[in-house]
């Protein structure tokens, strides 16, 4: 983490912002426009001193990196080295910051092109790999685009992939780190998670195979079978096929998205490259800011059915809030993709592309479900439901357009929609200004901002002392951080969090000025460890009321037994003087440490 750091004291966060926006000194912070969203007063505050922005119109906030990721669709390495880059700092051999790590990750790269080769040879060398491809020329899926894409075959065997790294020397716990094998305790030995499975691999933005899908050619359940998660590779990041669409995607200036590798197959035949599919699974934040960085605009075309229609409603709501535009493309219920392809050809498919429905009037149609007929209350809570997807936008000017077309399409007047807009946003302000309590606030402040005092108080943190609190999840991360010997930012808690709350916290890092000390920091976690008992007390309390009501003498000693021991504990806590601690200051911090 040393270059982060290096990188971090370097650079100019007011530097960096001001490519973006015109900033004017306010005191000890900078002020301008956002240059996440329009507006008329500025709202975007830049701290030179924390190297931190937030703000407070739309939310924003993070660090230099988190500005550059956001600003730029980078992902974290790529800001790096673009950081690294401007402020003339060389970037160390990746192997010199996580030697084992680095170690690993190349071993896994290797195994999966070796099991990429296999998987290959088996398709068009073996009897059962002739079955494979005659079921694929049966889908009507041509040698070529087999062979461009890569396509294998895992045999029917216990362990035949097992074996074939065996005879290379290749340990099988590495096969399992790279999700190829499966230990089993009854044989006490591991066998092959592919078994007489077309292979589908899924590779990285820039070409290197780090996982794979099967499908089975033998009616094993389940059809499909993916990778797992590995050090190498996380299903929820990568899109299938992104690494052979994205010149084309930039290209037409939108991408294609599909479901599952069928449908992808047949529509990169069919002459529709600038695709990407989402493995099966729900489209997540992540796959949606991954395809973003080639193209702002997105059509979906899912499955004709119940599941299909709900995954198409996510991947709406997932674009509104990430600025992607996007159209759903409908097909006649019962086919996807591929099934259409088949049976009306890929020109008619192309046509119905092009009448791709916008995405706020496939939610409003998808919330109207055919109703002729509403009663008001129906028809208030379908307008609160769209209020609600469409307030995500962060383009003003888009988000009002999308009300104007809301209020046109349900029949209600423009003017309520705003009013509901309003409601919301000053809801959510109320909500925001007590989201975290006094001492939850500050204390997160000083674990994020002062180095030197964050060891001393991870050391006495305990799970349950945030339980129920706000500030939780980040406190979790946290302190997953510290036991890992990793430091904290904010870029990085927002890849764990929820970025809503990761955006409270951008605020309340930029609230505070004066310099922390470990009394104060202590003082802090002693009122949470208070709260904590209190609830505790409050919950063992109700529940010893409710025994007694019932009769359960048998049950009410070992309740009272654990209310004594919590007020002990809260006695305790109230006669504990932190002023006596040794370390108080920052100048008895240093001499501590030396």
């Amino acid at each position: 983490m040393e270059v982060i750091d290096q990188i971090r004291q370097a650079s100019n966060i007011v530097e960096i912002a001001s490519q973006y926006t015109t900033l004017r000194r306010r005191g000890r912070k900078h002020v301008g426009l956002c240059p996440f969203h329009s507006e008329k007063a500025p709202s975007f505050t830049v701290d030179e001193e924390k190297q931190l922005y937030h703000c407070f119109g739309c939310g924003a906030g993070g660090d230099i990196f988190t500005l550059i990721m956001e600003k730029e669709s980078l992902g974290f390495p790529e800001a790096l080295k673009l950081l690294a880059e401007k402020y003339n700092i060389k970037l160390p051999d990746r192997r010199k910051l996580s030697p084992q790590f680095r170690k690993l990750e190349e071993q896994l790269y290797k195994i999966n092109e070796d099991a990429l080769a296999y998987f290959k040879k088996n398709l068009f060398n073996t009897k059962e790999g002739e079955k494979a491809l005659a079921y694929l020329h049966k889908r009507k899926i041509s040698s070529e685009i087999i062979q461009e894409l890569k396509i294998g075959y895992a045999l029917n065997s216990w362990d035949s992939l097992t074996s074939f790294f065996k005879g290379k020397n290749i340990q099988p716990k590495l096969l399992e780190k790279a999700g190829l094998a499966i230990f089993s305790e009854k044989k006490k030995g591991f066998y092959d998670r592919f078994r007489g499975r077309i292979i589908f691999p899924i590779f990285t933005e820039s070409g290197k195979p780090v996982a794979f899908g099967g499908r089975t050619i033998f009616d094993a359940e389940p059809k499909y079978l993916n990778s797992p998660d590995t050090p190498v590779y996380i299903k929820g990041k990568l899109l299938y096929g992104l690494n052979f669409g994205k010149d084309a995607i930039r290209k037409k200036g939108y991408t294609f998205l599909v479901e599952g590798y069928t449908d992808f197959l047949a529509l990169f035949q069919a002459g529709i490259t600038n695709l990407a599919a989402s493995l099966g699974t729900s489209l997540t934040h992540d796959q949606v800011t991954f395809a973003k960085r080639f193209a702002s605009r997105m059509i979906v075309s899912y499955d004709a059915d119940k599941p299909g229609e709900k995954a198409a409603e996510r991947a709406t709501s997932l674009c509104f809030e990430n600025g992607v535009e996007i159209k759903v493309m409908s097909l006649p219920q019962g086919l996807d993709p591929d099934s259409y392809i088949q049976k009306f050809g890929a020109d008619k498919f192309k046509e119905l592309a092009q009448k791709s429905t916008p995405g706020l009037t496939f939610l409003i149609s998808s919330q109207l479900q055919d109703k002729k007929r509403m009663t008001p209350e129906e028809k208030a809570q379908i307008a609160k439901n769209i209020v609600a997807e469409v307030v995500k936008i962060p383009d003003p000017v888009v988000r009002s357009e999308y009300l104007k077309q809301t209020g046109e399409q349900l029949s209600i007047d423009e003017s309520v929609l705003r009013s509901m807009v309003r409601q919301k946003s000053t809801g959510e302000k109320e909500e925001e200004i007590g989201i975290f309590l006094n001492a939850e606030k500050r204390l997160l402040q000083i674990l994020l901002e002062d180095k030197e005092i964050a060891p001393y108080i991870f050391a006495e943190i305990k799970q349950e002392y945030f339980q129920g609190l706000k500030g939780e999840p980040i406190f979790s991360a946290l302190s997953e951080s510290f036991k890992k010997g990793e430091s904290s930012s904010l870029h990085q808690l927002k890849q764990e969090v929820d970025p809503t709350l990761v955006s409270s916290l951008s605020k309340a890092l930029l609230e505070r000025e004066q310099s922390a000390t470990v009394e104060e920091a202590f003082e802090c976690l002693n009122t949470l460890k208070q709260l904590s008992l209190e609830n505790q007390a409050k919950k063992l309390n109700a529940e010893l009321a409710r025994r007694e009501r019932n009769g359960e003498k048998d049950k009410i000693l070992p309740l009272i037994q654990q209310i004594q021991d919590t007020k002990k504990q809260l006695s305790t806590l109230s006669k504990r003087n932190y002023q006596d601690l040794r370390y108080n200051s920052r100048e008895s911090i240093e001499r501590e440490r030396s």
